[in-house]
């Protein structure tokens, strides 16, 4: 079974970003790298190496799905594991989930005292299943 450690997230929202470090870093203890743009999200993707990418999906210049998009065409991250948070609703929500490893969407407002066990739960639910 693969470990899930490291997170790249991509949120442009500051107060969404900290909060949802405190969710990870703090309570699930996961080591987390923030990035405020998907241009960002390219730029650190390697040298950080993350095992799962944690994504806003409407934010300034390319938005979650098109970021993803562009990170699965770099070599090694054509399969990496993806959460999309959104406040989306309904089929445009059920939409985002297209690429095979497109693993959830988590609505926001998330509950953050439960935001790191729903990020495993869901985890242990495909990617360790597939290991």
């Amino acid at each position: 079974m693969e470990d899930l450690n490291r997170i790249l997230h991509i949120e442009d929202d500051p107060e969404i970003a900290q909060i949802t470090g405190m969710a990870l870093e703090l309570i699930g203890g996961f080591t987390l790298l923030h990035v405020d743009r998907g241009e960002k999200a390219l730029a650190v993707l390697q040298d950080f190496a993350p095992d799962l990418i944690l994504s806003d999906v409407q934010m300034p210049g390319l938005t979650g799905p098109e970021t993803l998009e562009k990170i699965r065409k770099v070599a090694g991250y054509e399969r990496v594991p993806t959460i999309y948070l959104t406040a989306r609703m309904g089929a445009e929500r059920d939409g985002l989930l297209s690429h095979a490893m497109d693993l959830a969407v988590i609505g926001k407002p998330f509950e953050v005292t439960t935001l790191s066990d729903e990020i495993r739960e869901i985890w242990g639910r495909t990617i360790a299943k597939a290991a």
